[in-house]
C-alpha cells in the first residue's frame, strides 16, 4: 500500500509539472524577423524593429489581387474580431507585395472595403519590389515575384505569429481552412 501511495503521488507530481510547462507554444520556427522600413497606410513611417516587445500577426497582401488577398484580409478581420472580444493585445501588419502600385490610400480603401480596424491593424507600402521579395523571403520564408507585364503577384497565402522577440513562432493557412482557434490560443500564449 505504501508503495503505490509512493508511485500515486510520483504520478500526480509528474503530471502537474508537465501541466507548468503547457504556457509556452510548442514546435516554434524561430525565424528572426530583418528589420524593415515601410510607410503605413496613415503615411506613418513604419519599422519592423518598432514592433519589439509586441506580439503580431503578419501576411503578404496587394490591393489589385483578385483571388486570395481578399479573403485573406476578411479572415484576418475576423481574427481581429476574436482578439479585441478576448481582450487579448496584438497587432497586425500587412505587407503590400505590390508597392509600386498600392499607395498609402489604394491601401487604406482595400481596408475599409474588408472590415479593417485600423486601431492596431496597419497596412505598409513604400519600399521597392526587390526589397519586400528579400524580406518575404529571409525573414518569413515566403515566395513573393511579380511577373514584368503581369498585374498580379505571386505570393504565399499564410498568417505568421511573431513573438515579442522579433522571431516569427507560428505559420498558419491564411487563405482557406483557417484554424482560428488555434491563432487566438497561440496570440493568447504568446502575449503572456
Amino acid at each position: 500500500m505504501k508503495r503505490f501511495i509512493l508511485l500515486s503521488m510520483t504520478l500526480l507530481f509528474t503530471l502537474l509539472l508537465a501541466g507548468c510547462g503547457s504556457g509556452e507554444l510548442e514546435n516554434t520556427l524561430d525565424w528572426e524577423t530583418q528589420n524593415f522600413k515601410a510607410t503605413t497606410q496613415e503615411e506613418a513611417d513604419f519599422a519592423v524593429e518598432d514592433m519589439e516587445g509586441k506580439v503580431w500577426l503578419a501576411d503578404f497582401i496587394f490591393t489589385s489581387c483578385n483571388t486570395v488577398c481578399p479573403p485573406m484580409t476578411r479572415n484576418m478581420a475576423q481574427i481581429q474580431d476574436q482578439l479585441q472580444e478576448k481582450d487579448i493585445e496584438a497587432e497586425i501588419v500587412s505587407f503590400s507585395v505590390d508597392p509600386t502600385v498600392d499607395s498609402p490610400d489604394e491601401l487604406k480603401e482595400f481596408g475599409n472595403k474588408h472590415g479593417v480596424d485600423y486601431s492596431n491593424w496597419t497596412f505598409v507600402t513604400g519600399y521597392t519590389q526587390e526589397e519586400i521579395q528579400n524580406f518575404a523571403q529571409e525573414s518569413f520564408k515566403a515566395p513573393v515575384q511579380k511577373t514584368e507585364g503581369n498585374d498580379q503577384v505571386t505570393h504565399g497565402t499564410s498568417f505568421y505569429l511573431v513573438g515579442k522577440d522579433g522571431n516569427v513562432l507560428k505559420k498558419y493557412r491564411g487563405d482557406t481552412d483557417v484554424p482560428y482557434e488555434q491563432i487566438i490560443e497561440d496570440v493568447k500564449t504568446a502575449a503572456n
